[in-house]
């Protein structure tokens, strides 16, 4: 990235009021490597005269401007690129574009020529990342509670009688989530799909959002971590088989679900993925950061990519293993939740872990007077880890003692601000 002219960019935006659609798909063949290029697009203050075009706003808010789609068709005739797709990006104030490189040229040969032209603010590999869970065999009164290990665990039943998440909205960034399932009914506030055309698979999505939010005390299956929350479910990642927990999101759908969470006013959003570093990934998150936003992500293995690469992302991990200086350890081995079509499996992996150290941000919320501050989560969490080879396992988070610590901190919570 230009870094003077991104963060020039940075210090002026403002987010969306309201959520874009999705934008077009990209087209099912493979003809050659695909890259995201982004172009300067910054926001006017007042529509244009009418019967103009080109304009920035109009009846339907952020809009592409003349000058950066006159800078994309030069780039796409300068360095022979053909154009797939596009969206602009209201929070970062540019436009990107997704090329194909068609004639057999490197990869990384383009990029480098991009990177050097003026009129290009970014220029990076449209990456693939992928859902991170691994197969797995096959006082409440949910029948399943018994099974739920995870949640004795994470002393989630003594954490459940200060807080259970109620008044809080929680951004699921994943696959679709089966909103009927009977111990979701009600917990799912609304959908948004950034992947057109997908093959059907909602398995992932619904595992974790059921990790989060199920129903207690309904009668039915399991409990969630954060039971009288909501989830907000942005759907960026598509499911690669059927019956299979294995999912793929690229950069151009998370940064279009990234852009739509931080729109929609969400404190908490949650990353079950793992993938390489990604610049415009990076920036939405930053940008988030800024505006008070929590965001959770899943490590994968020794790989520092996105999200938990990113400064401020609170990294969780498997409690059964050793992990790296700085994470948070939660269950991550057999996890009873919920799957499609009113059923009920185990999961395993790290996008589970996620899934349930996101669970007791949200009770911890749920339960502070004030706006908890990105930067005070890690801190009523309690001790990271800092294990190495040979020594034990962590242990997991402790929801009960991170509420206890939320009552010494409040109310002058360090970098708190008032709910909006």
């Amino acid at each position: 990235m230009r870094h003077g002219a991104a963060l020039a960019l940075l210090g002026f935006l403002a987010l969306a009021p309201a959520l874009r659609a999705a934008a077009p798909p990209l087209p099912a063949s493979v003809a050659g490597p695909r890259i995201v290029v982004a172009f300067a697009n910054p926001a006017h203050a007042a529509p244009a005269p009418a019967g103009t075009t080109g304009t920035r706003y109009g009846g339907n808010g952020y809009r592409v401007a003349q000058d950066a789609q006159r800078e994309a068709r030069r780039v796409a005739e300068r360095y022979a690129l053909h154009a797939l797709s596009s969206w602009p990006i209201e929070a970062l104030a540019m436009h990107c574009v997704v090329y194909e490189i068609r004639d057999g040229r490197n990869i990384e040969d383009v990029l480098a020529l991009l990177k050097s032209d003026p009129g290009v603010l970014l220029a990076q590999p449209l990456q693939e990342f992928r859902t991170l869970s691994e197969p797995a065999p096959a006082g409440y009164n949910d029948p399943l509670y018994d099974l739920q290990t995870n949640l004795a665990a994470l002393n989630v039943a003594q954490a459940q009688a200060r807080s259970q998440g109620a008044g809080l909205k929680v951004a699921l960034i994943d696959t679709a989530v089966d909103a009927a399932h009977p111990d979701l009914r009600g917990r799912i506030l609304r959908s948004h799909s950034f992947v057109a055309d997908a093959p059907p698979g909602m398995r992932h999505g619904t595992a974790m959002a059921g990790i989060i939010v199920a129903a207690a005390n309904n009668h039915i299956g399991i409990v969630g971590i954060a039971p009288l929350a909501q989830l907000e479910v942005f759907q960026a990642c598509w499911q690669l088989a059927p019956d299979s927990d294995a999912a793929a999101c690229n950069t151009f759908t998370l940064a279009q679900a990234l852009a739509a969470a931080i729109a929609s006013g969400t404190a908490l959003v949650n990353l079950s993925i793992g993938g390489p570093p990604d610049p415009l990934l990076a920036a939405l998150v930053e940008q988030g950061e800024k505006r008070g936003v929590t965001f959770v992500g899943a490590l994968a293995g020794a790989q520092a990519g996105f999200p938990t690469a990113v400064p401020g992302v609170i990294a969780a991990g498997a409690s059964e293993r050793p992990l790296p200086a700085g994470a948070f350890g939660a269950p991550s081995e057999h996890v009873l939740t919920t799957l499609p079509g009113a059923q009920y499996d185990f999961e395993s992996g790290t996008s589970v872990a996620a899934a349930e150290i996101t669970g007791v941000i949200a009770l911890l919320m749920s339960a502070s007077p004030t706006r908890l501050a990105p930067a005070v989560i890690p801190r009523l969490l309690g001790e990271r880890t800092a294990s190495a080879a040979g020594l034990p396992a962590p242990a997991s988070v402790d929801a009960a003692a991170a509420l206890a610590r939320l009552g010494t901190f409040s109310p002058r919570l360090a970098g708190a601000r008032p709910a909006p």
